[in-house]
């Protein structure tokens, strides 16, 4: 199937027209406005990533699991690095979109400046290409309306050749030679002016082919790099994605050697308190576990002692002294 071209395809039958060549310039205009609805795409992703690349960040330095202890703290210390890990690799992610953003840019730019020649160019030639018609189609109104004049005075002359006298025939004879030098200028005028018309077609023909050859070198530039820079953009996303699987996948692995059992035995170890439980607690009657009273103790009595043996006679008189053991006022 035969391609088709700008050059092929965007004429007009009316010299003047130029609404091939604006269908083009609206057309590259609207793909200068993708471009730049691309770059507000992924600079808007980018401070979306940038975004939750600081939230993370702040949520990787928050307490998680710090009383925990032995091979679950080890796994949660790897949860928590590898969480800050992902957070430093959106924030790469977010530089690098931006980095492919500006690239875009630069090259919406680089055809704009590149553009700006060609459309200046083209413009001064439509112009001058419509000021040289508009002469022409006037001139060609005059030399026309001249003709006429001279045909109606050779008329004149002609019918007035037999009943006028010598005085008014050469009187219409000088009319009509002017008309005629009148034709005659207007015709070398609006030959002339054709001839600078056909110039001027020629130097636009050409360059408009030039610049619609041009124009679709450049949007076929255009529709290459948008579709390379949204490829590229995906792969970025894709390779985010894989990056933070590998370093999930580091978490599932310190995960794996997790031992239940182990963290059991040393929190035993750690904090045991010991092997015997309490005695239970007995139920205790008030009444029945009340004692009687313990007998009272009657005060001690000192008592005399013996008396010592008599050895006095009889008949003698038993004197007893205060300094005597169990002497009383009572017994004497």
């Amino acid at each position: 199937m035969r391609e088709l071209h700008f050059k092929d395809n965007f004429w007009n039958t009316d010299i003047t027209c130029t609404s091939g060549y604006d269908n083009i310039i609206q057309h590259l205009n609207d793909g200068r406005r993708t471009c730049k609805e691309i770059e507000d795409f992924m600079k808007a992703r980018a401070n979306i990533e940038e975004k939750y690349a600081k939230e993370l960040l702040s949520l990787s330095k928050k307490v998680c699991g710090h009383n925990e202890m032995n091979t679950l703290k080890r796994s949660l210390d790897v949860f928590k690095l590898q969480t800050e890990n992902v957070a430093l690799s959106h924030q790469q992610l977010a530089n690098t979109i931006r980095e492919e953003a500006k690239r875009l840019e630069e090259f919406r730019e680089k055809q704009k400046e590149a553009r700006k020649k060609i459309e200046h160019q083209m413009d001064t030639l439509h112009k001058q290409r419509a000021t040289l018609y508009k002469k022409a189609m006037e001139s060609k109104k005059t030399y026309e309306q001249k003709c006429r004049d001279k045909e109606e005075a050779e008329q004149n002359m002609n019918r007035s050749a037999t009943t006028s006298n010598t005085k008014q025939q050469e009187k219409l004879f000088l009319k009509a030679q002017q008309a005629k030098n009148s034709a005659e200028e207007a015709d070398n005028i609006y030959n002339s002016n054709v001839g600078s018309m056909g110039k001027i077609r020629e130097e636009w023909l050409n360059e408009y082919i030039k610049s619609c050859e041009f124009f679709e070198n450049q949007e076929v530039e255009r529709i290459s790099t948008v579709r390379n820079t949204v490829w590229t953009h995906l792969n970025q996303l894709s390779q985010q994605c894989v990056t933070s699987d590998e370093l999930y996948e580091d978490v599932r692995k310190s995960l794996e050697q997790c031992n239940i059992q182990e963290d059991i035995e040393h929190f035993i170890n750690l904090r045991r308190t010991g092997d015997k439980p309490p005695a239970p607690v007995p139920y205790e009657n008030f009444y029945s576990n009340q004692r009687a009273p313990p007998p009272r103790q009657p005060p001690p009595v000192n008592r005399r002692a013996p008396p010592l043996p008599d050895s006095n006679t009889a008949g003698d008189v038993v004197y007893s002294t205060v300094t005597e053991p169990g002497y009383s006022v009572i017994r004497y």
